[in-house]
């Protein structure tokens, strides 16, 4: 059987990308190492990298030349309420992910019973691919996987597309 490519990276992703780039996250904690310094010092006095550091590397610039191409940059978040601290810290941070040019919005998990969700993180380009961001049970980054497959494509489109639809804009969501 021959072996499976790897999955692109998020630069492939989202330069190829011609009318949008979706994402939808799953998860209450993610922990990825190079985190851990920013979160920590968001835990002990609430600060948060500005847009030029080293945590954000290419991040923020990809995203901007991304939008800039027109292409929409969403980025959805399932929630369990109340939050936990990484999820504040994570909500501390998207600013920066609105200046560069995203759109996020938060659901309530307690919300999310009616969409369909697959079982992992996705990103969604163009309605064509689906990169899988694939995750350990505490929070570790895995390897990436990709497809495809209608059936899948199918399942992350509609499943971004209710959650977005009862989300809400981050700009009005309170922790």
């Amino acid at each position: 059987m021959p072996q499976k490519p790897p999955a692109p990276s998020f630069e492939d992703l989202l330069d190829s990308a011609q009318r949008h780039a979706l994402h939808q996250e799953l998860r209450d904690v993610y922990a990825v190492g190079e985190e851990a310094e920013v979160y920590d010092a968001f835990l002990e006095d609430g600060s948060v990298p500005a847009d030029d550091s080293v945590f954000w590397g290419g991040w923020l610039p990809l995203v901007e030349r991304t939008v800039a191409r027109g292409v929409k940059v969403r980025r959805a978040r399932i929630v369990s309420e109340p939050v936990i601290d990484y999820i504040r810290f994570e909500h501390a941070i998207t600013d920066a992910n609105l200046r560069a040019g995203e759109q996020v919005r938060w659901l309530p998990r307690r919300r999310a019973s009616t969409p369909a969700l697959p079982g992992n993180d996705f990103w969604l380009i163009d309605d064509q691919v689906v990169r899988w961001n694939i995750f350990s049970g505490d929070g570790q980054a895995l390897e990436p996987d990709h497809t495809e497959d209608p059936q899948a494509v199918k399942l992350c489109a509609e499943s971004f597309r209710s959650v977005w639809d009862l989300a809400t804009p981050h700009a009005y969501y309170r922790i």
